[in-house]
């Protein structure tokens, strides 16, 4: 077991900018939020005691911010029933599409929240998790509002605090200035490893990588995928 931090008095607040609900649910998805949000859902507290979470022993804990419609979080549950997978998705809609396919399910390994990423993961014990992935991010392509992205040295603190040594931060996205951004971001830091060693390396999707719906239309607009994986050092 990792030491639990001790919860500052700076405690981030709330920083989430996104949309939090998009059309209006109806049918499957609005009965998924009053009936499976709760059941899988954790109150913030919770999240000073992750293991807690689940009814197993997870082998490892991993954490995916902004899962959007679920397609990784459920394909990557499923790869690994012996670990426990924290979700973190604000925006309603995409919470309640994860949830109608998640209850096409057996998996017990997954547990969600639908606040701001900042927030859960300031509560996280040290050290805690073998992975954090962040899919396909809002870019706010607009200058004005750069600093409502995610990837930002404050986020990188609490990631970083979260993580094991060796463990992996991944970032997928198909906006080039997002991903140069998240790579100065993230070497400026100083607490990551990137791994890349040839351009293959970032062009190529992760292993076992399932996609999502995002990627797809991405990939049909015409638009590039850039996938960086960083360690923990």
């Amino acid at each position: 077991m990792t030491d639990r931090p001790t919860i500052a008095d700076s405690e981030p607040r709330s920083a989430f900018y996104g949309r939090r609900v998009g059309k209006a649910l109806r049918g499957q998805q609005q009965d998924a939020i009053a009936r499976l949000l709760p059941r899988r859902r954790f109150a913030l507290e919770e999240a000073a005691d992750p293991r807690a979470l689940f009814a197993h022993d997870p082998a490892e804990l991993r954490l995916e911010i902004g899962f959007g419609g679920g397609e990784h979080l459920i394909a990557h549950a499923a790869r690994r029933p012996q670990a426990g997978f924290i979700g973190v998705e604000p925006f309603v809609n995409g919470m309640a599409r994860m949830l109608v396919d998640l209850e096409k399910t057996d998996l017990a390994n997954i547990r969600v929240i639908d606040l701001d990423a900042a927030l859960v993961l300031a509560r996280l014990p040290r050290g805690c998790l073998a992975g954090v992935d962040l899919f396909y991010p809002d870019p706010w392509p607009k200058r004005r509002h750069w600093k409502r992205r995610f990837v930002n040295p404050d986020n990188l603190d609490l990631i970083a605090g979260a993580l094991a040594p060796g463990a992996e931060f991944r970032f997928a996205s198909d906006v080039p200035h997002y991903v140069g951004w998240t790579l100065a971001e993230v070497r400026r830091h100083g607490a990551f490893r990137w791994t890349a060693s040839t351009a293959r390396d970032w062009t190529q999707p992760f292993v076992h990588w399932s996609g999502t719906r995002y990627e797809a239309k991405a990939r049909g607009d015409g638009r590039t995928p850039t996938y960086l994986t960083f360690v923990r050092t």
